[in-house]
């Protein structure tokens, strides 16, 4: 257990998503201080700005969050961006926070590094049989190797970092640009737009036969704070909520809570992407006392709800 009084905590990517919701998870715990780098001030890819960082801010935790992301059609059209950006940033911030006695070090991974064939559920003891789904594999393996990372830093320094794997996250303060979006935000917007128009029908891609798992965001975000108090290994722990749906009743779901009573046109022609993603979330109750509480359906309803309201008040986009 740590002395929250006593942290100064850096949270990467804290203006983002997740961050801004992990920002106040932490903030009940009435830490010394929270410091959010942003971006131009602070190009976490480059090591001259780290260094800036920790100087700067002087942390004895660091809660890496900050990513390059993005859905199957950004991963597919920026696979070394992804790639380079995650792995630079990864990489240097773990290296130069321990170098600067950093006392903890919190690496946020992605669901996207589990083999593409996993069993289900997926348990952390499966993450190396095999190579990730194709079409983000590049984005799954930067994050990735900051698992190979944070296990070399501790077998060699005796370095106190861990690893997080959190699913699909979901919520509102999500990201719902139509290049970018993952799949929650997008068939929101898509849902939203079509019912005001009124059209007659919407298109998806694939087949509407995968399923995935989703976690609601400021259930993320109390995990990655739990982890932060509580856990000292670098075995990897899933974050998930322990609900396993398909896109085609996702997508029911979605035009339920957003009005549209049209068609789903499904474009087979389009990847699936993984066949299966559910998690096993046993280890991160048994070693941090962590267990998802916001039921599926209500977090879509909080999620539609707050998008809806940002629409109707424009000044506020910016905050997307």
């Amino acid at each position: 257990m740590i002395d929250w009084s006593q942290q100064r905590v850096v949270v990467t990517g804290g203006a983002g998503f997740l961050g801004r919701h992990l920002v106040a998870a932490l903030e009940r715990r009435n830490p010394a201080d929270i410091f959010v780098p942003v971006r131009e001030s602070y190009d976490l890819r480059q090591r001259q700005a780290i260094l800036d960082l920790l100087h700067d801010a002087r942390p004895t935790l660091v809660i890496h969050l900050a990513a390059s992301v993005g859905g199957i059609g950004a991963n597919r059209a920026h696979p070394a961006d992804f790639f380079y950006d995650n792995l630079m940033m990864g990489a240097q911030l773990l290296h130069e926070s321990w170098q600067a006695g950093v006392a903890k070090f919190v690496a946020i991974g992605t669901v996207c590094a589990y083999p593409k064939f996993t069993p289900i559920p997926f348990r952390e003891e499966e993450l190396w049989n095999g190579y990730p789904e194709e079409t983000n594999a590049p984005y799954g393996l930067a994050k990735k190797m900051l698992l190979v990372q944070s296990q070399a830093y501790r077998q060699q320094y005796g370095y106190n970092s861990i690893f997080l794997l959190p699913v699909n996250l979901y919520g509102p303060r999500d990201n719902f640009d139509p290049e970018t979006s993952h799949v929650i935000p997008a068939l929101i917007r898509k849902c939203l737009e079509a019912a005001e128009r009124g059209d007659e029908t919407i298109e998806a891609w694939g087949d509407g036969s995968p399923t995935r798992e989703f976690l609601y965001v400021a259930d993320a975000a109390e995990g990655i704070a739990l982890a932060a108090e509580r856990y000292d290994d670098s075995e990897p722990v899933n974050l998930g909520s322990g609900f396993e749906i398909s896109i085609r009743d996702l997508l029911t779901t979605i035009a339920r809570h957003t009005g549209f009573t049209g068609q789903i046109v499904w474009d087979t022609t389009q990847p699936n992407g993984q066949p299966r993603r559910a998690l096993n979330t046993d280890r991160a109750a048994e070693r941090f006392g962590f267990r998802a509480t916001t039921d599926f359906d209500e977090g879509l309803r909080r999620t539609v709800e707050w998008y809806r309201q940002t629409l109707a008040e424009p000044a506020t986009v910016s905050e997307l």
